[in-house]
């Protein structure tokens, strides 16, 4: 017996639900969650992603070695709000350049969720493109390189030093939030 081929036609897939809180400053957007993302439910599941890592160098927090449900916690604390522009598409893989048949998620009702917010991050090129609708909103926008590996063009000291931008914006209030452990020794 043989197996079936795959269809032609991949089936729509939904994203992620946002990750907020009020007292977000900073909403950081990504274009659509990759099939690690999607499998794990998980935002930036795969384990070569740098937004985990890139996102604990902005808030002085071991994020790449916490449980995802305390991550989720520090980035609400310094004021991050994270979903991504896309909220169903189909596409074979996680690359955007596959993304096909894609509906934007209905951003209004996290808008009034957010009354502190004032900046979008775009996670990457295909999210950026989102970008002339919060201008026109009055957001300020910042197009950041994107954490993917598949954007291998860019080192890593390179994205974070770009991502740095967001660094005034975050909430750092948060005493009982320790930065790293110390060094052994």
């Amino acid at each position: 017996m043989s197996n079936p081929a795959p269809p032609s036609d991949p089936l729509p897939e939904a994203g992620l639900a946002p990750v907020h809180d009020p007292r977000a400053r900073v909403l950081i957007l990504g274009s659509f969650p990759g099939v690690a993302s999607l499998g794990a439910q998980r935002y930036y599941a795969h384990p070569r992603n740098q937004f985990w890592p890139i996102l604990g160098e902005l808030t002085g927090a071991p994020l790449p070695a916490l449980p995802y449900a305390e991550r989720l916690q520090i980035v609400r604390d310094h004021g991050i709000a994270i979903w991504d522009v896309v909220g169903q598409c189909s596409r074979v893989g996680s690359l955007d350049s596959a993304i096909r048949d894609a509906f934007d998620n209905e951003f209004g009702p996290l808008l009034t969720a957010l009354p502190n917010l004032v900046a979008v991050a775009f996670n990457g090129a295909r999210a950026a493109r989102a970008a002339p609708r919060f201008d026109a909103l009055g957001y300020a926008t910042h197009r950041l390189p994107s954490t993917s590996p598949a954007h291998a063009g860019m080192r890593y000291a390179q994205k974070l030093a770009v991502w740095r931008v967001l660094a005034p914006l975050l909430i750092n209030d948060r005493p009982n939030l320790s930065p790293r452990p110390p060094a052994p020794g």
